[in-house]
């Protein structure tokens, strides 16, 4: 099979490079063409330059050629790749785990982060506070203009005129045909419910 290759070309010499790189990360099976298929994009390398290649490299022994039928399956050489003792297998596995834990914990970490953005999100900026407060401060401004208007009214109704106004009502109802209510409307009286008052509890 020797006699058969002919001298490889700087380029070829490039593939075979290449080719036993991908064929050792790979360590799997393949065929000529699916070195080939997966490689000539992004490298360029030409179908008849992949079976050299891969040819060269059987024969130099830097990877192992099975036949099978007519076809030709290639593979990195097992031998280079050192074997993992047991305790190196534990020592992995304990790296892993203590990386799960990691990432975990980060996770976590992410997930509260996210929810006090959340949170930061839906609260009010310091503008709007100051603009909320501003309005608040003019609505009670407000409310205390209201309340000296009425604490400085001279028409206050006091509870003995109240309660005469009620006694006179009431007898006024004995005779009268119709309801309070409508009694009410004919003399023009407005009561709390009317004017949606609600008295405060004490």
């Amino acid at each position: 099979m020797a006699h058969g290759i002919k001298k490889m070309s700087k380029k070829d010499n490039g593939g075979l490079t290449v080719i036993f790189a991908y064929l050792n990360e790979k360590n799997r099976p393949y065929s000529a063409q699916d070195v080939f298929n997966n490689l000539q994009k992004q490298h360029g390398l030409g179908k008849t330059a992949v079976v050299k290649a891969m040819e060269q490299l059987a024969l130099e022994g830097k990877i192992k050629e099975k036949t099978y039928g007519k076809q030709k399956i290639y593979f990195a050489d097992q031998a280079q790749f050192a074997e993992v003792s047991e305790a190196d297998l534990k020592a992995i596995d304990s790296h892993i785990s203590d990386l799960s834990t990691q990432v975990q914990a980060i996770s976590q970490g992410c997930r509260q982060l996210d929810a006090e953005l959340k949170e930061l999100n839906s609260s009010l900026t310091t503008e709007e506070m100051i603009s909320e407060i501003q309005e608040l401060k003019e609505g009670c401004s407000g409310y205390r203009e209201h309340l000296e208007k009425i604490k400085s009214a001279t028409n206050h109704v006091t509870p003995e005129q109240k309660e005469m106004a009620a006694d006179m009502m009431g007898s006024i109802l004995e005779g009268y045909p119709k309801t309070k209510k409508q009694f009410l409307e004919e003399v023009g009286v407005e009561t709390d419910e009317d004017c949606k008052v609600t008295m405060p509890s004490t």
